[in-house]
């Protein structure tokens, strides 16, 4: 029963690489079903690619990364090390995960396109460093 218990769960690293498919993808405003017609597959398997349900092949990936404008390490991008190197496990270091829902969010995908279409890299400073502020006003 234990081995049944542990192919309902899907592996973190999966969960990880579907989220960051997910972010690239609402980041562009793209549809499942537009990235899956793109791909020549359905959008079901591109949401059990996002959810971590179905692991994503090599190949795959790259048609993916390809798709979507990124390098196929964007996907593995701050994923935390497994080598038990920094001392913590995935979900205690998983607190990125507060900050991918956010970005996930209605807000955080205007608030990214938004922040992209400026061009000036002196002005996305500015409105970073006002971000900070603001925060810091709350504390």
């Amino acid at each position: 029963m234990n081995e049944k218990e542990n192919k309902k769960k899907p592996n973190p690293t999966d969960v990880y690489v579907g989220s960051r498919i997910r972010l690239r993808r609402n980041m562009l405003g793209m549809s499942q079903e537009n990235l899956g017609e793109q791909l020549g597959i359905t959008f079901q398997q591109i949401q059990k690619y996002e959810k971590g349900t179905n692991r994503v092949g090599a190949s795959r990936l790259q048609a993916i990364s390809s798709t979507l404008g990124v390098p196929v390490s964007f996907f593995f991008e701050d994923f935390p090390s497994q080598d038990g190197a920094s001392g913590k496990g995935f979900a205690e270091e998983s607190s990125s995960g507060f900050g991918l829902d956010f970005v996930t969010s209605p807000e955080g995908l205007q608030l990214n396109r938004a922040f992209f279409k400026i061009s000036d890299v002196k002005v996305r400073r500015k409105i970073i460093e006002l971000v900070k502020a603001l925060a810091a006003d709350d504390d």
